[in-house]
């Protein structure tokens, strides 16, 4: 809005509510574009600022016009979500294996969690040991809206957690208590989680800059998805997630994300196939409750049907 009003008070333009006009708006947005250069999902934001002040205008009576009306949003271009390689999955992982600092159990087991459950860094600072169940092996996730979603325990986390466990003092066991803490002993917060990964990615020799921990999230999703598009079930890999928009999964799934991975399509399945070696996906059809549909029991095992 202080855009707009600057944009009327600089060209000699009435800022009163009963003057302006589409045109106004229009001068606005071309002068955006043509002078200020700025990108498309900015415009687009502030054209949708401009709109829901104006139906709130209408609505008050403030005005008898609706000025927005007509007033086309861009459309702007799904990002492609960013995503760890193998690589650097490889490079993540062998430096967090080896660390040997004060907090290296729990940053090892905490990010390898991460990457192999897709959980939110919200719901793994809310982590409490009741939702942990290595009896079956299995995570009990409460998500957005407090929705319940039931993964399982990667075999590599299991002993992560048992060596974790056994550093801890026995009443920050208790099944109330949150599974992460910061150095001081403290419930471990969202912030400080972004401070940690960021530090280990520039320990592991990753551009702390490129990663953030819903890259992880991105990853774990795309690992899944890529190179199986005709096999995946998204809806499962979805309630994996705990997501209940589509519009991510079809960004995921988009032929541009799917092409974009490596240059050649032989070479594309055969690196998607060590993907899905490395982080055993199988693991999936062996522990999920409920069993998971067919579709991702094919998933997780028609890869390896290809190089072994």
């Amino acid at each position: 809005m202080r855009c707009f009003e600057n944009f009327l008070i600089q060209h000699g333009y009435s800022v009163q509510l009963h003057d302006i006009t589409k045109t106004h708006v229009r001068r606005f947005i071309q002068h955006q574009i043509t002078k200020e250069n700025v990108k498309p999902r900015t415009i687009y934001r502030r054209i949708s600022c401009l709109k829901s002040f104006s139906k709130y205008c209408v609505k008050e009576n403030l005005i008898d016009n609706d000025f927005m009306i007509g007033i086309d949003t861009p459309k702007t271009d799904s990002k492609l979500p960013t995503y760890m390689s193998l690589s650097e999955l490889r490079k993540l992982f062998h430096f967090l294996e080896q660390d040997n600092s004060r907090m290296a159990i729990r940053n090892h087991l905490l990010f390898k969690l991460l990457a192999t459950t897709g959980m939110r860094r919200s719901e793994i600072v809310e982590l409490t040991w009741e939702q942990i169940d290595l009896s079956n092996n299995t995570i009990r996730i409460y998500g957005k809206g407090k929705k319940e979603r039931l993964l399982p325990l990667h075999p590599m986390v299991v002993p992560l957690i048992k060596s974790y466990m056994g550093s801890l003092e026995e009443y920050q066991l208790h099944p109330s208590q949150p599974v992460f803490l910061n150095k001081n002993g403290k419930k471990l917060n969202p912030r400080g989680l972004h401070k940690i990964f960021k530090k280990i990615l520039q320990k592991a020799g990753l551009p702390p800059q490129r990663f953030s921990l819903h890259h992880l999230r991105h990853t774990f999703a795309t690992l899944l998805i890529q190179e199986n598009k005709e096999n995946v079930d998204l809806r499962t890999v979805q309630e994996l997630l705990g997501h209940e928009r589509h519009r991510t999964f079809s960004i995921l799934d988009s032929p541009h994300h799917i092409s974009g991975y490596t240059e050649s399509a032989n070479h594309r399945a055969l690196v998607s196939a060590e993907i899905f070696f490395f982080l055993s996906i199988t693991t999936f059809a062996t522990y999920i409750h409920p069993p998971l549909p067919y579709g991702i029991q094919h998933l997780c095992y028609s890869p390896f049907s290809k190089i072994f």
